[in-house]
């Protein structure tokens, strides 16, 4: 009833479970008595239940929910009871139950005809779907037939588009394969035609074909040294290179050629008696004429020297044909004209140089532009070529310079070496002089070396040497001279010009009153300064302003021992700033270092020696021989001589003495009267008697002996005052040095008087000072300031 009602099948799994329920054995929902009786009760009930009236038109899923069956029968009886029941009686209760269940089973009929109809349109919808479900399943059939089919084809076709791509790449290899193999065979193969080429009667180097013969020379020899693993490789290698060589030789031969028979047709026009000039523009003229035809060619073979030593041997034959023809046509021509330059100058070496040298200069620019016209490289073979015709001069002058005495000859040749050559040409063209500064940088040195020796033999002999003569040291006699001819020189400029005119402060400030060994030393310096290294020449103006000092001190004090002091130091003086003044301009150092031993600890590990005799052959370590040879080495020291700071040394020196002795001179009287009035009040100290009393004790210090010293000081500071002011405005000539030299002298004289002042106030009386009559400090700044 329930499955034509439409309520949902169950599994067999689930059927089979529920009859399982109460089964004898082992049941799964084990009931007690009473249970079972209510189930049967259910059961019989559950089997006569009504339908219900009527069915929703509504889907079958919203359908009511049935009555229970007691609620249906009470309201069937309670209808009954009510309703006619026509003319059947019920008179019992087997009627009525009768009756009641055709009623039962006429309702249930009428209640479950919705039902049944939605079960029969769920029995439709179900053989609808069964149908579409068998028409599914049948394509699907269909579909994976076709799916096996397509991968069938589709594998087949795979296959057929795999086995296509190969053979197309199978065939692409072969193409390439037999191209590469064609292409290697090209340069196997090429090696006939290249012969066949070379041999041919009508091949020349100047042909258009020949460059690309070359070239396609080139790349065989370059793909087979780079294949040695293909068959016969070497033995085509060497065939190439026979060839290569072959068209070398034609190259070498054609180069050769053209140079010889330049060279030939320049030595006969040479010989047929052509001018010198003539001849040089000869020499150039034939040989640019078949430059081209050579350039063309050598640029072919220098950019290919790198690739094999083929090339670079073929280069350097041409090269070394080339220097060797040009050697042969300028050598003897180069001599020639040097010689003839020897000859015209031979008593003046300075015009045989810049003679020489222009030639050369020329010839060396000349050559440079002509190699140039032939190659493009350089080549230190022309530099070799061009060194050895500059020799040549070399060769010509360097006898000359070993011989050479005089200096000043000497510091020519280095200015036109150094100066004229080498900076304003050399410095100026590069490389173009580079073989001629090689050859001027030796000549300067052979110079320079021999300039060197006769300084130091000039130095040696002329300064450190020098014996003055009488009038050497007629001084200040020499500068009056001077002074007086330079006063006239004025007058008779001044009526002459009738106009101002500039005069040195002191033209006794010549340089031919300067002391000779001055004079000497600084002219040589002057000419040796731009000649020489500055490490020469400072090692040089050392020992010659070293020397200079020297002579001067000497001629110093000869000249004090004929005069006085005062002009000897005065004369050191003057030339000691001349020097000074003289050299400021040199920008180099005065200053050189000597290296010496110190034996100082010689004598001190001698002694040591001595004294532990007994231990001089010891086996321990007290060994006193090995201590002597360890503590008595002499060791190296380092002097450093500095000729500008000894000129300031000796300058401070004799300055200080000047002071002291013009001081001394000018107040000598109350010099010694003040060094005696200290050694008296020492002595009175040390007895430890009154000073002042028994200083007026002394007879030297009675008030008429000190008016006595006080007068004779101040007539002796009058009378040498002027005079020394006037030797040295003769010697110095400079009012700024005259001030700052006298000041220290004023300044001293102006002390002494003021002990005297201050000696008269503290120990004499007011009578005793009237007698003395010391000058005032005023007094003498006075008389000092106006002499």
């Amino acid at each position: 009833m329930a499955a034509q009602a439409g309520y949902p099948s169950y599994s067999n799994e689930i059927k089979e479970k529920l009859s399982l329920w109460d089964v004898k054995d082992s049941p799964l929902a084990p009931l007690t008595e009473k249970q079972r009786n209510s189930v049967l009760e259910l059961t019989t009930v559950a089997g006569n239940r009504p339908l219900l009236d009527e069915l929703p038109d509504d889907d079958c899923t919203s359908l009511p929910a049935k009555r229970t069956l007691s609620e249906t029968s009470k309201e069937a009886a309670m209808d009954m009871a009510t309703v006619d029941l026509g003319s059947e009686k019920i008179e019992n209760a087997q009627q009525f139950f009768a009756w009641f269940a055709n009623v039962e089973a006429q309702m249930e009929e009428e209640q479950e005809s919705s039902y049944r109809s939605y079960a029969a349109q769920l029995r439709s919808y179900r053989d609808h779907c069964d149908s579409v479900l068998s028409e599914v399943e049948s394509a699907l059939n269909h579909l994976q037939d076709l799916q096996q089919k397509h991968l069938l084809v589709s594998t087949k076709t795979g296959a057929l588009h795999e086995a296509c791509e190969q053979l197309l790449q199978d065939q692409t290899k072969l193409m390439n394969m037999a191209e590469s193999i064609s292409n290697k065979l090209s340069y196997f193969n090429a090696l006939d035609h290249l012969r066949h080429k070379l041999n041919s009667s009508t091949l020349s180097v100047t042909s258009e074909s020949f460059v690309p013969m070359l070239a396609r020379l080139d790349e065989c020899i370059s793909f087979i040294s780079s294949n040695p693993q293909f068959k016969e490789s070497q033995v085509y290698l060497v065939r190439f290179k026979q060839c290569l060589n072959q068209a070398l030789n034609q190259v070498k031969m054609h180069v050769v050629n053209l140079l010889k028979n330049a060279t030939a047709q320049v030595l006969v026009n040479k010989e047929g008696g052509n001018s010198s000039e003539s001849s040089f523009a000869l020499f150039y003229g034939k040989f640019r004429t078949c430059a081209p035809r050579v350039k063309s060619l050598m640029e072919q073979i220098e950019q290919r020297s790198h690739l094999s030593s083929e090339y670079s041997s073929l280069l350097s034959d041409c090269q070394h044909c080339y220097l060797s023809q040009r050697s042969q046509l300028l050598t003897p021509c180069v001599s020639d004209a040097i010689d003839k330059l020897a000859k015209q100058y031979e008593r003046n070496p300075c015009s045989l140089v810049c003679a020489g040298c222009s030639v050369l200069i020329r010839v060396c620019q000349d050559e440079y532009q002509l190699y140039y016209h032939f190659f493009s490289r350089p080549s230190s073979g022309l530099d070799s070529l061009l060194e050895i015709l500059c020799s040549t001069l070399y060769d010509s002058l360097r006898p000359v310079i070993i011989h050479m005495n005089h200096m000043e000859t000497l510091t020519e040749l280095c200015t036109i070496l150094k100066v004229e050559m080498i900076e304003d040409h050399v410095q100026q063209k590069g490389e173009e002089l580079a073989a001629f500064e090689v050859v001027v940088l030796q000549m300067l040195e052979d110079v320079q070396e021999r300039l060197v020796y006769r300084a130091q033999a000039y130095i040696e002999s002329d300064i450190q040497k020098y014996s003055p003569a009488s009038g050497d040291l007629a001084y200040p006699e020499k500068l009056i001279i001077g002074a007086g001819d330079a006063d006239k020189e004025e007058k008779q400029i001044g009526e002459e010009e009738k106009m101002s005119v500039e005069l040195p402060t002191a033209l006794a400030d010549m340089q031919g009153m300067w002391y000779p060994t001055v004079r000497r030393t600084l002219v040589c310096l002057s000419k040796l300064y731009r000649c020489i290294s500055k490490e020469t020449f400072e090692g040089l103006s050392q020992e010659a302003l070293s020397l200079c000092i020297q002579s001067l001190k000497t001629a110093s004090s000869l000249i004090a021992q004929r005069k006085d002091s005062i002009n000897g130091h005065l004369f050191l003086i003057k030339h000691l700033l001349i020097l000074r003044e003289q050299i400021a301009p040199f920008d180099v150092d005065f200053a050189v270092k000597e290296m010496s031993l110190d034996f100082s600890k010689m004598r001190t590990a001698a002694y040591g020696l001595w004294s532990h005799s007994n231990r001089l052959f010891a086996l321990s370590g007290n060994n006193a021989l090995l201590e002597f040879l360890l503590d008595g080495a002499p060791q190296l020291t380092e002097n450093y001589l500095d000729s500008k700071k000894d000129v300031d040394v000796e300058l401070r020196i004799v300055c200080e003495q000047f002071i002291q002795n013009v001081s001394e001179s000018l107040i000598s009287p109350l010099s010694a009267f003040l060094t005696k009035v200290t050694v008296i009040k020492n002595l009175a100290q040390e007895e430890g008697k009154d000073a002042k009393a028994f200083l007026k004790q002394q007879p030297f210090a009675k008030p008429e002996n000190v008016r006595k010293v006080v007068s004779e000081t101040y007539m002796l500071l009058k009378s040498k005052l002027a005079s020394t002011l006037q030797s040295m405005a003769l010697f110095l000539a400079n009012k700024d040095t005259e001030y700052i030299l006298f000041k220290p002298v004023k300044a001293k004289v102006q002390e002494y008087y003021k002990q005297m002042n201050d000696l008269v106030i503290e120990t004499y009386s007011e009578e005793d000072k009237q007698i003395i009559g010391c000058p005032s400090i005023q007094q003498v700044s006075l008389l000092l300031a106006v002499s």
